[in-house]
This record gives structure tokens, C-alpha cells and sequence, in this order.
């Protein structure tokens, strides 16, 4: 889907009765005429106030059916079917205009989960924690490539991972629980522990720590 959206917002499609641009947006999820759906999950729209059709609607469907609305140019993507689509306000549609930017953002994000996953065949043998780290705090990414990250992380034995995990917020405790167990093997793979009460790592066999100065339970 997200191919598809980027395809869509590469194209150009204009109003043949303002010549302006048409803009994308979500589509309804009823069509306003029949019930059914358009066939799309997104709509090319002229949203330009000042297109005739717009600006002459409001007078015809006064006259025509006694109430308060006009018109908006509306086509099909991958299609020549397009429509004078009634709106009852100059608001319509206007808080359904895909997002460009964050669309490029979602695109850009899922790249970089892709690199960082074919980076999994290679990572234990070049030592590289950052593909591991992409897809752990990413929560978009599916629960099973992300279980995979964390049966990678032990074999790493990074410290290096331990402050980014323990600053995220996983919204899966199953996987919190399972990174938290990790981070315990690795930790004792270093001979290291983590201060109660200031988080620092200190060694194992420390009873008091060197950073705060707080003793530590034996």
C-alpha cells in the first residue's frame, strides 16, 4: 500500500474546469451517493475555492434542491472516472489531504527497516549492533522481527546496547521481558551489574557504587 501511495503522489491530475492541481486525499469509507465504497482508498480533489464549479455550485443546489452545498471535482486513481462530488461546506475534504511529508517519513522509516533486517545474516559475524538496535526500537516493525533482533543481542554481547534498550518504551511487555533477560545475560557475560539506584554499570562484585556512592545489598 505504501508503494502505491507514493505512486500516487508522483502524479499530476488536474481540474478541467480551474486547470488547478487536484489533491489527494483519504477517501470516504461510504460513497455519499449509494452507500458503497468508491473503489479506492484515496481520491484526487480539487480543493481550489475559486474553481467555477465550486463557486456556481452553491447557487445551483440552492435553486435546484433548497439546500446549503456545491461541488468539488473529484477523479478515480488509475482511472478515468471522475465525478462532481457534493460538499456541504468549504471544509470538506480539507482534513482528509494526505500527509506528503509523512508519507515520505513511513517510506524512509520502512527502508530502513528493510536494510537493517538483510543486515541480520551478516551482523553477528561483522559485529554490528545498529541493525539489531534499528529494528528493537522501532515500534512499527512486526513482533517477529523483532523477536529476532532480541535472540541476536546475547550472541553480540554488546554493553553498547544496554542504555538505548533500557531508555525505550515498549509497548509489548512480552518483549520488554524478553530484552530485559538479555540484557541480564549480557551484563553477567561482563562480569557487570546495574546500580539500583543511579543505573550505572559497576562490576559485578561491587558493594558500593562508583558513581553515586550508594551501598549496594550484598
Amino acid at each position: 500500500m505504501l508503494s502505491t501511495l507514493l505512486r500516487y503522489i508522483e502524479e499530476k491530475h488536474y481540474c478541467p474546469h480551474c486547470s488547478g492541481d487536484l489533491t489527494l486525499c483519504h477517501a470516504p469509507p461510504v460513497h455519499v451517493g449509494d452507500g458503497l465504497g468508491w473503489g479506492s482508498e484515496y481520491l484526487f480533489i480539487c480543493l481550489n475555492d475559486s474553481c467555477p464549479l465550486f463557486i456556481k455550485g452553491w447557487e445551483f443546489i440552492a435553486n435546484q434542491y433548497g439546500h446549503v452545498g456545491s461541488y468539488r471535482f473529484m477523479e478515480l486513481p488509475n482511472s478515468k472516472e471522475h465525478f462532481s462530488m457534493m460538499v456541504i461546506s468549504r471544509e470538506a475534504f480539507t482534513g482528509s489531504i494526505v500527509d506528503v511529508e509523512e508519507v515520505k517519513r513511513q517510506n524512509e522509516r520502512y527502508q530502513g527497516q528493510q536494510l537493517a533486517l538483510a543486515a541480520f545474516d551478516t551482523c553477528l559475524e561483522k559485529k554490528e549492533l545498529d541493525p539489531v538496535l534499528t529494528i528493537l526500537l522501532d515500534e512499527s516493525v512486526q513482533v517477529d522481527d523483532r523477536k529476532r533482533a532480541i535472540g541476536l543481542l546475547v550472541p553480540l554481547n554488546d554493553i553498547a546496547c544496554v542504555e538505548p534498550l533500557r531508555n525505550h518504551a515498549f509497548r509489548d511487555p512480552h518483549l520488554e521481558q524478553e530484552v530485559n533477560l538479555a540484557i541480564g545475560k549480557i551484563l553477567a557475560a561482563h562480569f557487570l551489574k546495574e546500580c539500583p539506584h543511579c543505573a550505572e554499570l559497576i562490576k559485578a562484585r561491587a558493594t558500593v557504587c562508583k558513581h553515586c556512592q550508594r551501598e549496594l545489598a550484598a
